[in-house]
């Protein structure tokens, strides 16, 4: 038998007499089951859980840390979708207009020194490899030294950033480097949410597509320096005067600073700032040296670099427009590239010309023109000044002056073509004469020392006999029998013009087509009047052509440019050729006749260049503009000063301009030229000419010859005559203002009706007579009454030819001006 108690089944709260009391009375008691709310019984022996209390008073403030957690988790997710997201839909855009826009930048012959920035973006993006180390390692100490170590976003300075705007402690940038390239170069300037969310998802994905240095590099040919400058090499120039790699550290320092504040810490333009600009100098330079980019001794040994004076922004005042503009126009007219592609800019362009030269061609015409002119004087008004100097050994155009100021006179009067050139044009009938060996009507060949009649108003005489074109000297003098030297020296039209119908009209335009000058340039028609010059070729290409002479017939086209690249990517330019244009022979002794045109002849101006020189003189028609054409062995310039109407830009005759009653080539623009050409070769060794001439055999002066002796060759219908005694009748009877004996026509009544062509005379020593029937008419020249001209002034001539009376339809189209070519020299 057992000694454990007897167990009931059952309920274990059920216990018979012989087991223990429960505590509880009630709990001895049976107790239905709690019934479930679906109506099922709840399990047996399960307590009902207790509520939680309500949170009441501050507690109810308080998140739990589910809801924590929960909100964690929620931002999370959205932060994680908001960025990939972001990610797919902002794609890297193309970049903005104004951070592609460049200027166009113009060297001058060293290819460092600039002349002129066109556009008004003053920018010109160069490679990394361009830029020193010192210089980039200034930049990154200024704005972010961990570039190459960190990611494209730095949260940490950002955060910081923000939180030291928040709480006043200034408006404070976290940007990286690569977040600000991304600002310049693909966005904006704007503060804006939507800016800053696209900043930040490109810059992630450019630091994933691009290399750090290619990020750096767009970074420094973007940013804004001041000053109108954007990137390092307008900054260079803007502030120092130089491209970026001649910048020192300290200068590239401080460039460096002004990309935190480029106005503020400009210390010329706000002296007031410059405390402000040393501190933030010495924070890149500090950073430098912490980064061993610079040693403690060199910044040390620093000064502060103070920047040159600012400079208008945009630079085509003076000459640099003028410049700009024939460059241009050189590049487009030799297909080097068209105008449209030109102006998208970002080219670098090296010129030919040369800053020392360039400086004394300004000087010049400042000394000798400009400062000539007063404002008292109506005349002045209208003076213009052109000039262009050709190294003849290259071709280079090595000087230009094209006006005032292109801001205030547009047109560049060193390439403009509508200004007749005058007797300036007539070496090149000589050259063409004695290429071509060309002779007189007589057979004889033409040489300096060939003799021709200088009469005033002769008729020019073709192998068929007398043409209807009789063109006046200057002042109307008669020279009678004269050589070609001397002919050129005193610049005798009536010579000039019968050689040009000797040689041929044709002939003479082929020969100065050959030297230089455009084959399209206006007026350049093949008559006896091209001998006197009427062509309206640019002073640029006269000078071109007189080069031609100066190296002995070797012709070169002119350049305006050496080299032209972009993004360090270099333009194809025509190739360099040279041709012979004329003969040795032909080019030395037009320039041993023209040496004596400077040396007695009307530009004696020229000797006061102190070198070697040879050169020409010539007057427009009606003096609208004064030439001189010169070269020593290596320079060839031209210089032209004109008149022109400021208001309607008609031509104007230069009378009393400069305070003289006349303007001529022998005055103002040779002067000119004497002034440049010395300072432009001042310090150069000074060279003769080497000249292999001929100036053929001397000839017997006819009016020293016998009566009757068939020496001369003049080569005037009738025979040669007695010329002197003619001169000596004429000069008498111009006393009483009667025209050629046996008329008894006065000047007076000459000059208002028609002249008939003089008759051939059998016998020798006779004079002219008139014989309407047998010759044609010639219009009458137009002559400014005594009375309103200054005193001494000797009447205006105008040289006539077929047909050209001042009431023709050409005549009123020309405004009076005649076709036929100036009449001085």
């Amino acid at each position: 038998m057992s000694d454990e108690p007897t167990q009931h089944g059952g309920d274990p709260g059920q216990q018979g007499s012989g087991g223990w009391a429960p505590r509880d009375p009630s709990a001895a008691s049976p107790t239905a089951d709690t019934p479930h709310p679906n109506g099922a019984q709840a399990t047996k022996g399960r307590k009902k859980r207790p509520k939680r209390p309500k949170r009441t008073g501050w507690r109810r403030a308080v998140p739990t840390w589910r809801m924590v957690l929960g909100g964690v988790l929620l931002l999370a997710l959205l932060l994680v979708g908001g960025f990939i997201a972001g990610y797919q839909i902002v794609d890297i855009p193309a970049a903005n207009a104004s951070a592609t826009a460049q200027s166009n930048v113009y060297l001058y012959a060293d290819g460092k020194t600039a002349i002129a920035r066109d556009g008004e973006i003053n920018r010109e993006n160069i490679p990394l490899r361009r830029i020193p180390r010192t210089i980039q390692h200034a930049v990154l100490a200024a704005e972010d030294r961990d570039f190459y170590s960190e990611d494209a976003i730095d949260i940490k300075a950002t955060l910081r950033a923000g939180w030291n705007t928040v709480t006043g402690k200034g408006r404070q940038g976290g940007s990286t480097i690569t977040q600000q390239f991304v600002k310049n170069y693909y966005l904006g300037q704007e503060q804006t949410v939507v800016r800053k969310a696209k900043e930040f998802f490109i810059s992630i994905k450019l630091d994933r597509e691009q290399s750090k240095d290619e990020i750096l590099e767009g970074y420094l040919n973007t940013s804004y320096f001041g000053r109108n400058a954007y990137g390092i090499q307008a900054a260079s120039h803007a502030y120092y005067g130089k491209d970026v790699e001649d910048l020192d550290a300290g200068e590239g320092a401080y460039l460096a600073s002004l990309l935190n504040a480029p106005s503020s810490y400009d210390v010329v333009t706000h002296p007031e700032n410059k405390k402000a600009a040393l501190a933030r100098w010495d924070y890149v330079l500090d950073g430098m040296v912490k980064h061993h980019w610079l040693t403690e001794a060199d910044r040390d040994a620093m000064t502060f670099p103070v920047p040159g004076k600012a400079k208008p922004a945009t630079a085509l005042s003076g000459q640099r427009g003028y410049i700009v503009h024939a460059v241009d126009d050189y590049l487009a007219e030799n297909g080097i590239i068209d105008e449209k592609t030109l102006a998208t800019g970002g080219y670098r362009i090296t010129t030919t010309l040369q800053r020392k030269k360039q400086d004394a061609l300004v000087e010049a015409v400042e000394d000798n023109v400009l400062s000539k002119t007063s404002t008292d004087r109506e005349a002045d008004r209208n003076v213009r000044a052109g000039g262009a100097s050709v190294d003849p050994a290259t071709g280079h155009v090595v000087a230009l002056y094209g006006g005032i100021d292109y801001t205030k006179q547009f047109v560049n009067n060193a390439t403009r073509r509508d200004y007749q050139v005058g007797s300036t044009f007539k070496p090149f009938v000589l050259a063409a004469a004695l290429a071509n060996g060309s002779t007189t009507q007589k057979d004889r060949p033409i040489t300096p020392n060939t003799h021709y009649d200088g009469d005033n108003e002769r008729t020019v005489q073709a192998a068929t006999g007398p043409t209807d074109y009789s063109p006046a000297n200057e002042d109307d003098v008669d020279y009678g029998s004269i050589t070609v030297r001397e002919a050129t020296d005193k610049s005798v039209n009536a010579v000039y013009a019968q050689m040009a119908q000797d040689v041929g009209p044709d002939e003479v335009k082929d020969t100065a087509i050959a030297l230089g000058i455009p084959r399209n340039t206006p007026d350049l028609t093949a008559s006896p009047s091209i001998a006197l010059g009427p062509a309206t070729a640019s002073v640029l290409d006269m000078a071109s052509a007189y080069a031609t002479l100066a190296d002995h017939g070797r012709q070169r086209p002119h350049t305006l440019v050496t080299k032209i690249s972009k993004n360090a990517t270099a333009l194809d330019l025509p190739e360099k050729t040279t041709r012979r244009a004329v003969p040795r022979e032909a080019a030395d002794t037009t320039t041993s006749v023209l040496r004596s045109v400077v040396d007695g002849g009307t530009g004696t101006a020229a000797l006061a260049a102190g070198r070697p020189a040879a050169g020409k003189t010539g007057t427009a028609e009606e003096d609208r503009a004064a030439w001189f054409a010169g070269y020593t062995p290596d320079l060839a310039t031209v210089i032209a000063v004109m008149g022109q109407d400021p208001r309607t830009g008609v031509q104007k005759p230069l009378y009393g301009a400069l305070g003289l009653a006349r303007m001529n080539g022998g005055g103002a623009p040779a002067q000119t030229w004497a002034a440049y050409t010395r300072a432009a070769l001042e310090g150069s060794e000074v060279q003769g000419f080497d000249l292999e001439a001929d100036e053929g055999p001397e000839e017997p002066d006819p009016d020293e010859s016998a009566e009757g002796e068939d020496t001369e060759d003049t080569e005037e219908a009738g025979g040669t005559g007695d010329r002197r005694e003619r001169r000596e009748r004429r000069e008498r009877q111009e006393s009483d203002d009667t025209d050629e004996p046996g008329t008894g026509e006065t000047r007076q009544e000459r000059d208002g009706g028609t002249r008939t062509q003089d008759a051939p005379s059998p016998a020798a020593g006779n004079p002219r007579t008139t014989t309407p029937a047998a010759t044609p008419t010639r219009a009458p020249r137009l002559r400014e009454p005594a009375s309103l001209r200054p005193h001494g002034e000797p009447a205006d001539t105008e040289p006539t030819g077929p047909g050209d009376h001042p009431d023709t339809p050409q005549e009123q189209e020309r405004g009076g001006q005649d076709l036929h070519g100036p009449t001085r020299p």
